[in-house]
């Protein structure tokens, strides 16, 4: 009987000396999940080039960006099955080869539709490296050393997006944009090996079947809804037959998958998920943190060009502030892992929503400085919700449940940025067309502030030349008013979603 089990610790000894450190497998997710945010805005930068070379209108290229971004939503929510199907090992190893060959074959296109083709394909390989990353890292890391995990898979996130609209202006402007491509290729390579040498095989089950009408149902609903926010402005919403016929199918869609959700015995959605409270708060708070995460970035840079002036360097410098906050952030957050999540998400959000307010009353001489320390506040407030957020989702849940729980994380994030995205673009939109028909009301010859010259200056209603100053006069204003209705609308969302962070219990996982 001693000899058994001295024989059995020197068994489990060996096996565990020949996992891998989970440092290195820190890094080596880290690396995919880099390579994979990379794509998330390396080619906005090259779209006027594809727009010429594909001989497309701006409207077709367009579907360049929509397409991945679809493909991306329609695959991400089967990563729970893939990995039950192949294990995190041979899946993580498919969807780095699948990355790189649609990589590679986006460079060799020479018109519309094979780009469109392989960039479905790009997003669709590459879907499942995020939430089967974060799965890879929750088995991997236990307790406060979670929290500083947790900050550098975020980091890795933030850098791969921030690197690449570097990266990929300079390489398309030195280079051609299918340098752009190529790019991804060697890098792909240096993630495979990494996985070869350090991922192992964990989380295969047999027998699991694929709940066709949930999947299909959930995909058609997910890729419609990703179409009406991206098209849906450009072509006036409701107004649009392609838009009504685009939610009526969602509506269809996912009144479906709700229905066969609730009535399947084993539906494609792992109904478990819903009986973890912690889990459900987090999926809203995700949703939110998804929201304010990139509208900044993505309204920032229209507003400083078009009404500031401002050259391309210069805005990127000061978004790059945001980034400099979030590295910070992230590894603050990393420290504070003894403290109650609550309280971190309640000061990420805090800090999140006071950048919101600060940006929501900008004039039209606005420093850059201003910018700069409002993108720098945003980014640490990211940097340190992220953190929390994450580890409160997943506190009690079960290690069984963490492929799909994560996959589903990662999904209503990206739903949430989409929509806010298209939510705030829309009250710039419509802000300033409201803004614009009240300002120019005052511009009429009865106005006597017009008689005063210190006052009026060199305004004045006498000419055309003058009506016509004033009138981009007025539409400039028009605008920034309506800029900062959208930051007031982000920063009151921040705090608005407080108290329910509060809904969270800290409870020990093991006593459930």
């Amino acid at each position: 009987m001693k000899h058994l089990t001295s024989g059995s610790a020197r068994n489990q000894a060996t096996q565990t000396r020949s996992e891998p450190h989970p440092y290195l497998v820190l890094m080596t997710v880290s690396v995919c999940v880099m390579l994979y945010s990379m794509t998330v805005t390396v080619v906005n930068v090259a779209l006027p080039q594809l727009q010429g070379a594909l001989s497309a209108t701006p409207d077709q290229v367009a579907w360049v960006v929509t397409l991945n971004v679809v493909g991306t939503a329609v695959v991400t929510p089967m990563t729970g099955w893939l990995t039950a199907k192949l294990g995190q090992r041979y899946l993580m190893i498919g969807a780095i080869i699948g990355f790189a060959i649609a990589s590679f074959l986006c460079a060799t296109a020479t018109s519309l539709a094979p780009m469109l083709a392989y960039r479905i394909a790009q997003g669709g390989f590459g879907a499942p490296i995020v939430p089967l990353a974060q799965a890879i890292i929750l088995a991997a890391f236990t307790g406060e050393k979670r929290a500083m995990a947790q900050g550098i898979f975020g980091m890795a996130v933030v850098a791969g997006m921030g690197m690449a609209p570097v990266l990929g202006g300079y390489v398309a402007e030195y280079y051609d944009w299918r340098a752009i491509f190529l790019l991804l290729v060697p890098c792909s390579f240096v993630a495979l090996l990494l996985t070869l040498a350090f991922i192992r095989q964990a989380g295969k089950l047999a027998g699991l079947k694929l709940d066709w009408t949930g999947f299909v149902s959930l995909a058609i609903g997910i890729a419609c809804l990703q179409l009406i926010l991206d098209r849906g402005e450009r072509f006036g919403w409701f107004e649009s037959t392609e838009i009504i016929l685009y939610f009526g199918s969602m509506g269809i869609a996912f009144y479906i998958f709700v229905v066969h959700t609730w009535t399947a015995e084993h539906s494609f959605f792992n109904r478990d998920l819903l009986k973890d409270r912690n889990y459900m708060v987090g999926l809203a708070l995700v949703c939110v943190y998804g929201m304010l995460n990139f509208t900044p970035i993505t309204l920032l840079p229209a507003l400083l060009q078009n009404l500031k002036g401002y050259p391309d360097t210069l805005i990127g410098l000061l978004l790059a502030t945001r980034g400099t906050g979030m590295i910070a952030g992230f590894y603050i957050a990393g420290r504070m892992g003894r403290i109650d999540p609550r309280l971190s998400m309640t000061l990420g959000f805090s800090l999140i929503g006071l950048s919101g307010f600060a940006l929501a009353f900008l004039e039209l001489n606005v420093s850059p400085q201003h910018i700069a320390w409002a993108g720098l506040l945003q980014g640490f407030g990211s940097g340190i919700l992220w953190v929390p957020i994450t580890t409160a989702t997943f506190w009690s849940l079960s290690p069984r449940l963490l492929p799909d729980g994560s996959a589903m994380y990662h999904l209503l994030r990206n739903i949430g940025q989409s929509v806010y995205i298209a939510v705030s673009f829309l009250v710039v939109v419509r802000s300033t067309q409201m803004n614009y028909a009240d300002l120019v009301s005052y511009i009429n010859p009865f106005n006597e502030l017009f008689g005063y010259q210190q006052i009026a200056g060199a305004w004045n209603t006498e000419s055309v030349r003058s009506l016509a100053a004033l009138s981009s006069e007025v539409s400039r204003q028009a605008r920034m008013v309506a800029y900062n209705n959208a930051f007031l609308l982000y920063g009151v969302t921040c705090f608005a979603v407080i108290p329910v962070i509060y809904l969270w219990r800290k409870r020990d996982p093991a006593a459930e």
